[in-house]
C-alpha cells in the first residue's frame, strides 16, 4: 500500500512539473536539521502559500517528490509541513557541503503546485574513523632520533566544523605526534623518533592515535599503531657452561641423543640465530664418532662407542649467530664411556650334516656348533641349550664347542622338517643372548608299507559284460616319497579251488585298473574271490593285499523251461476231461522254471490261443488250467490250447507249450496215466477215493526213497563243473525230476499226486557259502533263496 502511494505522488509531481512549465509557481525554502524526530513541524505551508485552511481538503493538497521515500507530509487540519520519515544527511547528501530535499505541494481544483525548497542542517552524529584499525611500523634499533614516519588520517561524515579537527597520541618516551593543517581540510600526522630504540629492553612498542572532530560535542576515533624495533647484531652468542661433562654407555646405539647444547644471543631474528658445530682438532676429528644438530645443538652418537678402544672423548664445541657480522662463542664437552656388557654371544655352525635319515640311531651328530663372546670376564662366559621339544640335543666336546644329535626317534611321515633352535647366553648383568635356528630335513627310508582303504573290496558286475572293459580301478596309498611310495599291482589267486584268476581278470600294475578278461554267465559263476597285492619301489620293497570279491549279476538271458510231464511247442500234448465236467474243473497244471534269479525268474502263464476262447482259463501264478463254466452241446469235442509262460525280467523272455484238450462222455473213458492226473477237488467219487489211497501209499514210498536220497546227497563231495554247460532237466521213472546246471545241481522229487507234494530242493554237496534253497509248496510254488554279501536274493518259480 505504501508503495502505491509513493508511486502515486511521483506521478503528480510530474504532472505538477509539467503545470509549472505553463503557469506561474511559487517557491518555499525552509530549513531542518537531520536526525529529527517524526511529525516534527517544518512551517506552514497554508500561510505561506495564503491559502485557507479550510479549503485543504477541497483542494486535495499533497507532496510530490521523486525520492525512494517520502520524507514530508501534510497536516490538512492546521496546514503544517511535517517530517514523515528518518532523515539522515549523510545518506541524502554524502561529501557535500549543502544538502536540499526539493518538493512539490500540489493543489487540485484547480491544479497549482508549488515549489518547497527544505535545506537539511548537518548534526555531529559520525565519529571520525580510521580505514584500518591497527598499523604497524618496523624501525630499526640503529634509527637515529628525528626519524619522521607518516600515519594514516581519520575521516568524518559529517562536515564543516563537525569534520575531524585535531590528532593525540598516547603518552611514551620514544614518540611525539607533528600534526600539520594547511587548510580546513588539509590535516596530515607524522610520528617523530625522539630517543634511540634498544630491542633487547623494548621489542614492540604499542602507540594509540586519537582522531578528534570539532563539534559539541566532540566525537574521537582511534587507531592502534605497532612499532616493530627491528634487531641489529649488537650482541655474542653465551654458553650456559665453559664444560660440559657427560657419561655415555658403550652400547649406545647409533643416533641416541647424548646431551643437548643451550647458547643464547640476546639479538632477534637472523642476528640471534645459532649454530652449533663440533671444532676440528689436530689428532682427532670428533665428528667420525659424534654427530651434532646445528641447529637444535643435539649431539648424538654416530660411529660405534667402546670403552675398551677409547675411555673418554674431548669435544670442542662453537656457538655462532648469523648476523652480517657473525659472533661466536666456544665451549669444551668431556664424554665419558661405560663399559657394559655390550656383546652377545655368536653362534656359528661350522658342519652341518643334513639330511639325517629317518631310522638314525641316537647320538648320531648332525651339526657342529660353536659359541664366542667378545666380552671379558663373567661377560663373556656362556651357555648353550636347545630350546623347545625336539628329538635333538647339544652335546659339550670342549669349552664353547658343541655337537647337535639326535636324542629321538625320527619319522619323516610325522615330521619332514625341523627348525632346531639353540639359544646362548652369558653371564653377565644383564645377561645378553642369541638365538641361532638349524634346519634340519629328515630324509625318507621305506619304513611304511602300502596301505589299502579297506581290508576286503566287493565288485559287483552284470553278467555278459563286454571282454576288455575296466570293472573296478584299486588304489592304494603309501606315505613315503619318491620310489619308497612308487606302487605296483599285481593279482594273486585266492582260492585255488576256484577259476584260474589269470584268464578272468587282469590288472594295470600302474594304475590298479582291474580289466576283465572273459564274458561271465550268472548261471554258471555267481562269484569268485581274488587278491590284489601293491608293492612299493623302496629297498627292500613291501607289500599289502586286500581281497577282491566279483559278484556277478544276474541278466534275464534264460527262456523259461517247461517241466516234466509236458514237453514245450512242437510236441503233441492231451489232457481229456469228461463232457460233464463242472466249471473249475480241473484239466492241467502247467510247470516252469527259470534259470535266472530274482525278478528275471518270476514266472506268469497265460492263455495265448485260441483268443477270445471262453470255456477255459489259466491261472496267472500256479499254472493250473480249470474250465470256466459247463460244457455244450455246440463246444467243440477236441481244443488246442497254446500256453504262455512269461518271466518278469526287462525284457521279458518266455517258452510256450501246446495242449489238445478232448472231451469224452463219462469220466471213465478217461485214461489212467501218471502225467495226465485229473482231480476234481471239488467232490471226490468211490472210485477216486480208492484212488487217492493208493496214490498217498505209492507217494509214502517215493517219501522215502526221496529222504534216502537227499542223505546220499549231502555227502557227495563232487564238485566238477562245465563252465559252458546248459541247464538240463531229467525225469525219473519214479516220478522225480533232476535240474542240474555247470555248477550246481539240485534233486527233486514228485510222488503221482504233485499237488499234494512238498519238496526241498538244494544244490550238492550241502551247504555252500553261497547256497541256494528252493522249496515246491503245495501249490507247486518254486521258492529259491540265494544269499549274497549284505544282501538276500528271493525268487519264486511257479
Amino acid at each position: 500500500m505504501h508503495v502505491r502511494r509513493q508511486k502515486e505522488y511521483v506521478w503528480i509531481f510530474i504532472v505538477a512539473s509539467l503545470c509549472l512549465c505553463g503557469s506561474s509557481a511559487s517557491q518555499i525554502s525552509y530549513s531542518i536539521s537531520e536526525e529529527v524526530n517524526k511529525g516534527t513541524v517544518i512551517g506552514n505551508i497554508a500561510k505561506d502559500i495564503n491559502l485557507n485552511v479550510k479549503d485543504l481538503e477541497s483542494r486535495d493538497l499533497r507532496i510530490a517528490s521523486s525520492y525512494s521515500k517520502n520524507y514530508f507530509n501534510v497536516n490538512l487540519r492546521t496546514g503544517d509541513l511535517v517530517v514523515d520519515d528518518r532523515i539522515d544527511r549523510e545518506e541524502l547528501c554524502p561529501n557535500t557541503a549543502q544538502c536540499t530535499l526539493r518538493v512539490q505541494a500540489v493543489l487540485s481544483n484547480p491544479m497549482t503546485a508549488h515549489r518547497i525548497d527544505v535545506n537539511i542542517l548537518d548534526l555531529n552524529d559520525n565519529s571520525p574513523e580510521f580505514f584500518e584499525q591497527s598499523f604497524s611500523l618496523n624501525i630499526s634499533e640503529s634509527m637515529s632520533p628525528g626519524e619522521r614516519y607518516l600515519l594514516l588520517l581519520a575521516e568524518d561524515a559529517d562536515i564543516g566544523s563537525n569534520s575531524v579537527k585535531s590528532y593525540k597520541l598516547s603518552q611514551n618516551e620514544y614518540f611525539s605526534l607533528d600534526v600539520q593543517s594547511g587548510g580546513e581540510h588539509e590535516v596530515s600526522a607524522e610520528l617523530v623518533l625522539q630517543k634511540a630504540l634498544d630491542r633487547e629492553k623494548q621489542a614492540v612498542i604499542k602507540l594509540t592515535l586519537t582522531a578528534v572532530d570539532g563539534g559539541k560535542p566532540a566525537r574521537s576515533g582511534t587507531l592502534q599503531i605497532k612499532v616493530n624495533v627491528l634487531d641489529v647484531n649488537d650482541n655474542t652468542p653465551m654458553f650456559s657452561k665453559s664444560l660440559y661433562k657427560v657419561r655415555v654407555r658403550e652400547n649406545t646405539d647409533k643416533g641416541q641423543v647424548v646431551m643437548k647444547l643451550n647458547a643464547t644471543d640476546l639479538d632477534d631474528g637472523i642476528n640471534s640465530r645459532i649454530t652449533y658445530s663440533l671444532i676440528k682438532q689436530r689428532n682427532t676429528d670428533p665428528s667420525q664418532t659424534f654427530n651434532i644438530n646445528p641447529e637444535t645443538g643435539e649431539i648424538t652418537v654416530k660411529g660405534t662407542l667402546d670403552y675398551e678402544e677409547t675411555p673418554a672423548y674431548e669435544v670442542r664445541v662453537q656457538a655462532k649467530d648469523q648476523g652480517t657480522s657473525p659472533r661466536s662463542a666456544h665451549a669444551k664437552l668431556l664424554i665419558e664411556i661405560i663399559d657394559v656388557n655390550d656383546n652377545a654371544p655368536d653362534i656359528s655352525v661350522t658342519s652341518l650334516m643334513t639330511p639325517v635319515k629317518e631310522d638314525s640311531e641316537l647320538g648320531t651328530i648332525v651339526a657342529l656348533v660353536t659359541v664366542s663372546d667378545k666380552d671379558g670376564g663373567n661377560n663373556g662366559v656362556t651357555n648353550c641349550k636347545v630350546v623347545g621339544s625336539v628329538p635333538f640335543k647339544l652335546k659339550s666336546n670342549y669349552k664353547n664347542d658343541y655337537s647337535l644329535v639326535v636324542d629321538g626317534p625320527l619319522d619323516r611321515e610325522n615330521t619332514s622338517l625341523y627348525n632346531v633352535t639353540i639359544t646362548a647366553t652369558d653371564e653377565g648383568s644383564p645377561p645378553l643372548s642369541s638365538i641361532r635356528v638349524i634346519t634340519v630335513q629328515v630324509s625318507d627310508v621305506n619304513d611304511n608299507a602300502p596301505r589299502f582303504m579297506e581290508p576286503s573290496v566287493n565288485i559287483y558286475m552284470k553278467e555278459n559284460s563286454p571282454t576288455g572293459s575296466v570293472i573296478y580301478t584299486i588304489s592304494a596309498f603309501d606315505p613315503d616319497l619318491n620310489n619308497n611310495a612308487k606302487l605296483t599291482y599285481k593279482l594273486l589267486d585266492c582260492d585255488p579251488r576256484s577259476i584260474p584268476i589269470t584268464s578272468a581278470v587282469n590288472i594295470n600294475s600302474e594304475t590298479g585298473d582291474i580289466v576283465s578278461l572273459q564274458s561271465f554267465n550268472y548261471e554258471e559263476l555267481k562269484t569268485f574271490q581274488f587278491k590284489v597285492q601293491a608293492t612299493d619301489s623302496g629297498v627292500p620293497p613291501l607289500s599289502s593285499n586286500v581281497t577282491v570279491n566279483v559278484l556277478i549279476l544276474d541278466e534275464n538271458d534264460n527262456n523259461p523251461t517247461i517241466l516234466a510231464p509236458y514237453s514245450e511247442h512242437g510236441s503233441v500234448n492231451s489232457e481229456s476231461i469228461p463232457y460233464s465236467a463242472e466249471a473249475g474243473y480241473f484239466v492241467a497244471k502247467i510247470r516252469a522254471v527259470d534259470a535266472d534269479s530274482g525278478y528275471n525268474a518270476l514266472l506268469s502263464y497265460h492263455l495265448s490261443e485260441p483268443k477270445g476262447n471262453n470255456l477255459f482259463r489259466m491261472g496267472t501264478s500256479t499254472g493250473e488250467i480249470r474250465t470256466k463254466r459247463r460244457m455244450s452241446d455246440n463246444d467243440l469235442k477236441t481244443h488246442p490250447l497254446v500256453v504262455l509262460v512269461s518271466d518278469n525280467g526287462e525284457p521279458s523272455l518266455s517258452a510256450t507249450v501246446s495242449i489238445d484238450v478232448v472231451v469224452v462222455e463219462s469220466a471213465a473213458d478217461i485214461q489212467t496215466q501218471f502225467r495226465h492226473v485229473t482231480i476234481k477237488e471239488e467232490s471226490f467219487s468211490d472210485l477216486n477215493l480208492y484212488l487217492l489211497i493208493a496214490i498217498v501209499s505209492v507217494s509214502a514210498i517215493f517219501l522215502l526213497s526221496l529222504i534216502t536220497l537227499i542223505a546220499v546227497k549231502c555227502h557227495r563231495t563232487d564238485r566238477s563243473f562245465s563252465r559252458y554247460g546248459a541247464p538240463m532237466i531229467t525225469t525219473h521213472p519214479d516220478g522225480s525230476w533232476s535240474y542240474s546246471k555247470s555248477t550246481q545241481q539240485y534233486d527233486v522229487c514228485f510222488s503221482s499226486d504233485t499237488l499234494k507234494s512238498d519238496v526241498v530242493v538244494f544244490p550238492a554237496p550241502f551247504p555252500p557259502a553261497d547256497a541256494e534253497l528252493i522249496s515246491i509248496n503245495g501249490g507247486d510254488t518254486f521258492t529259491r533263496t540265494q544269499t549274497l554279501p549284505n544282501k538276500e536274493k528271493v525268487g519264486n518259480f511257479r
